[in-house]
């Protein structure tokens, strides 16, 4: 296994930092390692919003389900999908572009996506560590006012980033299903009751399937947050139908 593979296993989710500045050096390496992702036509339909104002952080944390360890990170970049800049573009050569349909916002997602994950991964080799916050997408009407979101630009997520204390690096990370579990050959099948129990065999600590799956069901899909989610989602998503 080269480095690079070995990062990507040992990476996992930091939420307590250290009090250590990232360096601007570090910084715009990060930064830089995001543009660097693949992107549709290379168009780049995303902007990334480097949040410095503690204000900013503090209401972000807030907003994201009130996890106040996002106003602690050193580094926290809002990936949006922008299918507004390319409309600019268009505008000043003295074209006439028709409006944003759900299409192009998905694609734009996919790159704000992949560029955050080239940050992610290059903060992995400073020995930085990072979390996904998927909650900035909650709460559509605060965080565009918090944000300054025009028409057309959604924010598909939120990275902070800091150096991860020792507990953070000693912690063991979630276990991944196996590949048998995640990989399908050509065509997508469903798994059978027999398969999905044993997909979760040795997952679920002292407590049956049944009630595990009841409590993340509840915990997860039944949840306020996630519903709120889905409303703010269906708000953005309004721009573009």
């Amino acid at each position: 296994m080269n480095e690079m593979v070995k990062a990507l296993h040992s990476r996992k989710s930091v939420r307590v930092f250290t009090e250590r500045e990232i360096s601007r050096q570090d910084r715009e390496t990060i930064l830089h390692a995001a543009l660097q992702a693949p992107s549709a036509g290379c168009q780049l339909l995303y902007t990334i919003l480097d949040i410095t104002d503690q204000g900013k952080k503090e209401r972000l944390a807030e907003l994201c389900d009130h996890q106040n360890f996002v106003a602690k990170a050193r580094l926290v970049l809002v990936f949006c999908a922008d299918c507004r800049k390319w409309l600019t573009f268009y505008r000043e050569a003295g074209l006439m572009p028709r409006d944003p349909g759900p299409g192009d916002l998905l694609l734009a997602v996919e790159d704000a996506m992949i560029a955050a994950q080239n940050a992610v991964t290059a903060a992995e080799s400073l020995g930085i560590g990072s979390c996904y916050i998927g909650d900035v997408m909650e709460n559509a009407e605060d965080m565009k006012a918090l944000l300054g979101l025009p028409r057309y630009v959604y924010p598909a997520c939120m990275v902070i980033f800091g150096y991860p204390t020792e507990h953070q690096k000693q912690r063991k990370k979630p276990e991944r299903f196996e590949l048998s579990d995640m990989v399908c050959e050509n065509t997508y099948r469903d798994k059978d009751g027999g398969e999905i129990r044993e997909m979760f065999s040795g997952r679920t600590g002292n407590q049956s399937y049944e009630e595990w799956m009841e409590a993340f069901w509840k915990r997860k899909y039944e949840s306020d947050f996630s519903r709120e989610m889905s409303r703010s989602v269906k708000v953005y998503l309004e721009e573009f139908l």
